[in-house]
């Protein structure tokens, strides 16, 4: 069975930084592309990053403007996201997500697998 748990959240002053984590198990990932997606209250589900499970090749949404950085750590099966120079408007929750697409898959419904979230509020 396939889990995704995030960890990381918290609130954080405008400016801050915070590295969000997504543990990863349960099967083979190897052809998977893994992303991550953000959700504010009242928001449809936005794409944010996607990282090949090979950590070969990534993409970003483009309101993330150099701020936002996704890598794997090959030996702890674990995905990351570096997000520096938050705002407010970056406070939402925060979902990885894990499915045989492709890298430019941005759309939610794409990805087979979800994890439970992690709420990043950002204070101005």
């Amino acid at each position: 069975q396939v889990q995704l748990v995030e960890s990381g959240g918290g609130l954080v002053q405008a400016g801050g930084s915070l590295r969000l984590s997504c543990a990863a198990s349960g099967r083979t990932f190897s052809n998977y592309v893994m992303g991550w997606f953000r959700q504010a209250p009242g928001k449809e589900r936005e794409f944010v990053a996607a990282i090949r499970w090979s950590g070969t090749s990534t993409r970003y949404a483009d309101f993330v403007k150099g701020r936002f950085t996704i890598s794997r750590d090959y030996a702890k099966d674990t995905i990351y996201l570096q997000i520096n120079s938050l705002k407010p408007e970056d406070t939402a929750a925060y979902y990885c997500a894990a499915g045989p697409v492709a890298l430019g898959s941005v759309v939610a419904a794409s990805y087979d697998h979800w994890g439970q979230g992690t709420q990043v509020t950002v204070s101005s």
